[in-house]
C-alpha cells in the first residue's frame, strides 16, 4: 500500500510517501479502506521527534473509509486498555495517513451517507477531546458564557461547534480579524482579537460584567492571566495544553479569591468518543474542513497546518 512515513525526526522534508507493508488484522481487528484521514498537531509533534515513537511510523489518528463489506465507518483514535491506559493511532501504532489501516473493531463506527469521508475524518481526535473537556469534565450547560482561546484550530473549533450545540453562548479570540469574521458568521456571540484587543474588557462587556463561567484553555503562558481575570465567580476553567509554554504566572490569589475550578483534560474515553460522535452524526455539530490535499502531498499539507493559517481541518484524500 501507499503510506505516509516517517524514518527520522525533523521538518516535513522527513515525510515520505512510499510503499509500506499492507497491515495484517489481529484478533479482534478490522482493516479500513481509508478515504480520508485529517491532520493534528499531534502529527506535527510526532514527526518533529517523540521520544516513545518507533520508527518507521505511519502518521495519522483520525480516518473514515469502508469496511470489507461495504460498511462506511470512522475510526476511534483512542485505543483503551484494561489497565485504564488510553493509547492513540499514529503514536502508539501505525495511523491513517495510508491506504489501509488495522484497528480493534470495537474502535469503528458507522457513518450516515450524508456525511461526506472528509467530514467524518475530521472530527474524532478533537471532537473527543473538546468534548471530554465541555461536557464530561466542565458540564456545561445551555445558557453559559464559554470564553475560546484561538478559533480556526482544530480544538479550538471543535469546542465552538459543541457549544454552540449545547446552546452556550461563545466567546471567541484570534490574532487573524479575518477568522473572527468567520465565526461570527457561524454563531459567536461576541469575538476579540487577542493580539490587538482586551480579551478580559470583551469577555465582561458580553457578559454585563459578571465572566465567563467556562474558560477553554489551550495556550499556557500567553493566556493564563487574562484566562483567570475573565473567568467569572466560582467560574470553570478546562486545560488541555500549553502551546506557548507550559509554566504561566500562577496568579494562586485569584484561584481563591474567585473561587475557581481547574480541570486538566485529555483525550478522552469510549464514552467522550461516544457523545461527539452522537452530536456530529445527528448534524447538532459540524466538523469544519479547511482544506483538503492528495496523500501524496502530506508535505504541503503539513507546512499549511504549521502555517497557522487554517480555519478548521486540513485533510488528506485517499483514493
Amino acid at each position: 500500500m501507499k503510506a505516509v512515513r516517517i524514518h527520522e525526526d525533523g521538518g516535513p522534508e522527513v515525510l515520505r510517501y512510499e510503499d509500506a507493508p499492507d497491515p495484517s488484522p489481529g484478533p479482534g481487528e478490522v482493516l479500513v479502506q481509508l478515504r480520508a484521514a485529517s491532520l493534528n498537531h499531534l502529527d506535527l509533534w510526532i514527526r518533529m521527534g517523540l521520544p516513545s515513537v518507533l520508527k518507521p511510523r505511519i502518521l495519522g489518528a483520525d480516518g473514515a473509509g469502508v469496511l470489507a463489506n461495504g460498511e462506511r465507518v470512522v475510526i476511534n483514535p483512542g485505543l483503551e486498555h484494561a489497565d485504564g491506559r488510553i493509547t492513540v493511532v499514529g503514536e502508539h501504532m501505525d495511523g491513517t495517513h495510508a491506504e489501509l489501516v488495522a484497528v480493534p473493531s470495537e474502535n469503528v463506527y458507522p457513518i450516515p451517507d450524508d456525511l461526506s469521508f472528509e467530514d467524518a475524518a475530521a472530527f474524532p481526535l478533537v471532537f473527543e477531546t473538546a468534548y471530554r473537556m465541555l461536557v464530561t469534565k466542565a458540564a456545561l450547560e445551555a445558557g453559559e458564557w464559554i470564553l475560546i482561546w484561538g478559533i480556526g484550530g482544530g480544538v479550538g473549533t471543535a469546542a465552538f461547534q459543541i457549544a454552540k450545540a449545547l446552546g452556550a453562548q461563545t466567546i471567541v479570540t484570534s490574532s487573524s480579524d479575518a477568522k473572527l469574521e468567520r465565526a461570527r458568521g457561524l454563531g459567536a456571540a461576541a469575538v476579540v482579537n487577542h493580539d490587538s484587543g482586551d480579551v478580559v474588557e470583551a469577555v465582561m462587556e458580553a457578559t454585563e460584567g459578571r465572566g465567563a463561567d467556562v474558560v477553554v484553555e489551550h495556550v499556557g503562558e500567553a493566556t493564563w492571566q487574562r484566562s483567570l481575570q475573565a473567568a467569572r465567580q466560582a467560574g470553570r476553567i478546562v486545560v488541555c495544553g500549553a502551546t506557548t509554554g507550559p509554566n504561566p504566572p500562577a496568579a494562586l490569589h485569584r484561584i481563591w479569591w474567585k473561587q475557581l475550578t481547574i480541570y486538566g483534560s485529555t483525550m478522552g474515553t469510549k464514552a467522550d468518543f461516544e457523545g461527539a460522535y452522537e452530536l456530529v452524526t445527528s448534524g447538532r455539530a459540524k466538523p469544519i474542513v479547511d482544506r483538503v490535499f492528495p496523500l501524496a502531498d502530506a508535505r504541503a499539507a503539513h507546512e499549511y497546518l504549521e502555517s497557522g493559517a487554517q480555519f478548521g481541518k486540513v485533510v488528506l484524500s485517499i483514493p
